[in-house]
């Protein structure tokens, strides 16, 4: 009996080898971006066009799940000047959210969970207030940390990940 199970365990070993060696190989075949990525795997920008490369991805969408990257309240336009109150701060960053979301296919309430980082913790409640006018049918699992500092002053970074629900056609 154990050996059987022994000889299952190493047929699945290598079966499953076989796939990612041949997905891994057709990973390197393409000279794009979004070629290079994992079958299914959609990286894109602001505007859900296919992302140019870029150091930072701002979203990602696999198996019908959208990943954003942290988002600070200059992540997309970092030549507005804006007062630097938490507020502010915290409505800027929602927006970059919702429109990211909402290029992969998602909604507000579509968000599964949120890590926000506040450069101070007294700036809790502000973010609160704002936070709740983006979700009036309740939130998602959020956590919130303190953190030492954040890029660009923002006072506030959230990411995120979400359940696409109007799924983004490939090369959309």
């Amino acid at each position: 009996m154990s050996s059987t199970l022994s000889n299952r365990r190493n047929f699945a070993a290598r079966f499953a080898s076989l796939f990612a060696g041949v997905g891994l190989a057709g990973a390197f075949s393409g000279s794009d971006a979004q070629a290079q990525a994992p079958a299914g795997v959609q990286k894109l920008d602001y505007d859900a066009k296919p992302a140019s490369g870029g150091f930072i991805t701002p979203l990602i969408i696999y198996n019908g799940v959208i990943y954003i990257a942290g988002q600070g309240a200059h992540s997309h336009d970092s030549t507005s000047v804006f007062a630097t109150d938490i507020e502010t701060h915290t409505k800027k960053v929602m927006d970059n959210v919702q429109t990211l979301v909402e290029a992969g296919g998602g909604t507000m309430d579509s968000i599964l969970q949120l890590t926000v980082y506040l450069t101070k913790i007294e700036d809790y409640d502000g973010m609160n207030k704002v936070f709740k006018t983006y979700f009036p049918h309740g939130g998602p699992a959020r956590t919130t940390v303190a953190v030492a500092a954040l890029p660009g002053q923002s006072l506030v970074e959230i990411n995120c990940t979400a359940a696409a629900v109007n799924p983004v056609k490939k090369g959309a």
